[in-house]
């Protein structure tokens, strides 16, 4: 028979390890609701595009959103001279655009709305077809629609209804399939619908120079489950005194950099023997702080270095992507806005040198892929950066 202190000690252990589970309870049931929202994950139906192949029919799980005077989406393959190979599954979802300014979308009802001032993520594949051809209306001999387009996708309240812009994707000028991944950030309202949409006229920002409407196609398939994501970084403790620049930052006052310096070993595109497809590298583009034109005299030799490679390499397309720290935290559109007009300078350059528009993408990240964390001065220049990616290369 145990002894009275004994018990005791058993009863008072016990009685600990009891109160420590409510303490646990009770922490969780204080949480708030918003903690559990980042667990959630919206389901989309049909997600792959999956059916019987068809032109011009209605694709299960999704609502033709286009409009009623043209004809619906394909299920591909094996229509209009389309024969890719799906992604995933047995078929894909083949959107056009038309040089009659209209073009096609679908959409759906989600699971549950997408809440504003929260961010979602969700990855679909992307390509063009360059063989797609199709008679116009009215009859004639079919005409080619391999003209690149984009991806935009809306949320609204209501099938086909267009509430609010959550994603725009670069011109799809690439004929494989590429994963593009997709950030959603409702501003404007909880929205309970999402719209996908090809898109390609005289609004569109990226080539202005072309034609305002034209034939063209963009092919879709394996979309992922839309979670929650956090929405930006945490507030980095901010430098007392503005960190001094080295060659390898992007706002390097004008000058010659200092060959005194140590730099990080990194090898421009242009001087690599085999360019891979997916591959990045960072670009000596050098710019004042906050400013978005680039000194010519310190980033020329890194330019003209990648201007090479593609001028040789007629199969090659590019995407200049520009970072930016977080020292504009916490205004990430102006983030944004700065990334995106520093890699739109680039390709400008580029293009003026007579590279084709659709083999050069260009898009801002702003904070969202930080290479190190930006506590510090040198992780923050090393973030304010240039990358260009090898979308194509060969066939």
């Amino acid at each position: 028979m145990l002894g009275r202190p004994i018990v005791l000690l058993i009863k008072t252990v016990t009685a600990m390890l009891l109160e420590k589970k409510v303490i646990r309870v009770a922490f969780l049931l204080s949480l708030p609701l918003s903690g559990w929202a980042q667990g959630t994950v919206i389901n989309l139906t049909n997600p792959s595009f999956e059916g019987s192949p068809g032109a011009g029919i209605e694709i299960p799980g999704w609502v033709n959103c286009g409009p009623s005077h043209e004809t619906p989406p394909d299920l591909q393959p094996g229509f209009f001279h389309v024969m890719t190979a799906p992604r995933n599954g047995n078929t894909y979802l083949g959107l056009v655009v038309r040089q009659t300014g209209t073009w096609e979308s679908v959409g759906q009802r989600l699971s549950q709305p997408l809440e504003a001032n929260t961010c979602y993520e969700f990855s679909m594949d992307l390509r063009r077809d360059t063989s797609y051809v199709s008679p116009l209306p009215g009859g004639g001999p079919p005409v080619k629609f391999t003209t690149p387009a984009r991806v935009i996708v809306w949320g609204g309240n209501g099938y086909c209804h267009k509430g609010e812009v959550l994603y725009q994707s670069a011109v799809i000028i690439h004929p494989r399939w590429l994963t593009y991944n997709c950030r959603l950030s409702p501003k404007n309202g909880n929205w309970s619908h999402i719209i996908i949409e090809a898109y390609y006229g005289s609004q569109d920002p990226f080539n202005p120079t072309l034609p305002l409407h034209t034939n063209g196609n963009v092919l879709i398939d394996n979309c992922t489950p839309i979670k929650t994501v956090v929405c930006g970084p945490d507030k980095m403790p901010q430098a007392k005194k503005k960190p001094e620049l080295t060659k390898k930052g992007p706002e390097k006052p004008v000058g010659k950099p200092n060959p005194a310096v140590a730099q990080p070993n990194t090898t421009p595109a242009a001087t690599t023997k085999t360019p891979r497809r997916g591959r990045s590298y960072r670009l000596d583009v050098y710019f004042k702080a906050n400013e978005y034109t680039f000194d010519v005299s310190t980033s020329e030799k890194s330019l003209e270095e990648l201007y090479t490679m593609l001028k040789n390499n007629a199969e090659i397309s590019v995407e200049i992507g520009g970072h930016t720290n977080n020292l504009l935290h916490p205004h990430s559109d102006k983030a944004m806005d700065l990334s995106t007009k520093r890699a739109k300078s680039v390709a400008d350059w580029l293009i003026s040198k007579g590279v084709s528009p659709d083999r050069v993408q260009y898009k801002g990240y702003g904070w969202t892929k930080p290479v190190e964390p930006n506590t510090t001065p040198e992780g923050r220049k090393r973030n304010q950066r240039v990358e260009v990616t090898i979308l194509t290369y060969g066939k």
